[in-house]
């Protein structure tokens, strides 16, 4: 008998049984479908398919098992692709039909606790114990409104907790760098690490948070807990989204207010993407020394077209946004994922302008790796010579 015939036959009577589902119940209806005679080996092999149907992600467990993989995304029962660090590339994998997509897409979507149907296509979460051992962060959407059946994104998400040294031997950034962004972290300089999607900028964050004193206390705001500095002294606050009956949630906005009551030495926001930034830049600039973030941006110059845009998400405009990052912000560090691997691409520095409505920032490049020092290097260096 071929075995996806065999499996959904196993399935079907699974499906029937009152009281659930046993290794006993699967054994003994594979035994009545093929007469008893079937291998020990194909035995184990068919519940694991039953198992990995049931709690993991199909045929896509295998995938998420492997090494280096930082995604895998389906989009089409045929066409299943997964990035080792190297860019998307096609697999040899294949789901039966559009049906058997859809319903693992509902699947994961429901270990998140999100709802997945007609009338909600869309899910997006993260499943805390992980699939195939590993914390994975879960984006799906039906047809319609997708136009190509259902898309199914899993990132895995590996706590990033390696340290400059480490970062630095990978080729991230020359040793001489190394010891920039040792002093950025002891002069209590805030910084900002951005870049494009997997470009390391949280890679680069926690390895970065790793050297903040011990007797330091360091207070996380995430999304997706993903930050694991190798510190003593470590709170995580995780945002929650709102439940199948749209309340309960919190926000990260909400979560660095908290943070300010926690007595903390250092706020870092994982992901600083809405109207939060008023109120980290707000804390930046009372007393919160060595702040940092995450922000998506590829280029130093595009960092504060970021800021004010995320600065009118909260209700903040150009001239005041200008007034508080010009006094919150020092450093900015820019990552950059090329063919050759990760990179540390660029070093800015904040630099305030006296302008008629106030102090004006410019961010002025002080280093790029293909170039080495440039114009505000010595505007970085005068920063780590100041501050205690």
């Amino acid at each position: 008998m071929d075995d996806r015939v065999l499996l959904e036959r196993v399935r079907a009577k699974l499906a029937d049984l009152p009281d659930g589902r046993t290794h006993a119940d699967i054994a003994r209806i594979v035994r009545e479908e093929t007469s008893g005679v079937v291998s020990d080996l194909k035995m184990l092999e068919i519940l694991r398919r039953i198992r990995e149907e049931s709690v993991g992600g199909g045929i896509l467990d295998r995938l998420l098992r492997g090494p280096n993989v930082s995604d895998v995304v389906v989009t089409a029962p045929d066409r299943v692709w997964v990035d080792r660090g190297q860019g998307m590339q096609l697999e040899g994998v294949s789901f039966a039909d559009e049906e058997e997509v859809r319903s693992l897409a509902v699947r994961l979507a429901g270990r998140c606790g999100r709802r997945l149907d007609d009338a909600q296509p869309w899910a997006d979460g993260h499943i805390p114990g992980g699939i195939a051992g590993r914390g994975v962060r879960v984006h799906a959407v039906l047809a319609p409104p997708s136009g190509t059946g259902t898309q199914i994104s899993l990132r895995v998400l590996r706590p990033a907790r390696r340290g400059l040294g480490e970062l630095g031997a990978a080729g991230l950034f020359p040793a001489e760098i190394q010891r920039v962004l040792e002093a950025i972290v002891r002069a209590q300089l805030s910084f900002i690490v951005a870049g494009g999607t997997g470009a390391g900028k949280t890679t680069l964050l926690a390895a970065m948070l790793s050297e903040v004193p011990a007797d330091q206390r360091i207070v996380c705001i995430e999304d997706t807990p993903e930050l694991d500095p190798g510190h003593p002294h470590v709170v995580k606050l995780v945002t929650r989204a709102a439940n199948v009956e749209g309340a309960g949630a919190i926000g990260q906005q909400e979560l660095v207010r908290q943070a300010l009551r926690m007595r903390p030495d250092r706020i870092v926001v994982g992901e600083i993407r809405g109207g939060e930034v008023v109120d980290l830049l707000a804390a930046l600039n009372t007393g919160h020394r060595g702040g940092a973030g995450t922000l998506h941006a590829n280029r130093v110059e595009d960092v504060l077209a970021r800021f004010e845009a995320l600065g009118l998400i909260g209700g903040l405009d150009r001239e005041a946004l200008h007034s508080q990052l010009s006094s919150a912000v020092q450093v900015v560090l820019i990552v950059r994922r090329q063919a050759e691997g990760r990179r540390l691409a660029e070093i800015g520095v904040v630099v305030g302008v006296s302008g008629a409505g106030g102090a004006a920032p410019r961010l002025v490049r002080a280093w790029s790796y293909d170039e080495g020092p440039a114009e505000g290097w010595e505007t970085l260096q005068g920063l780590l010579a100041s501050v205690d």
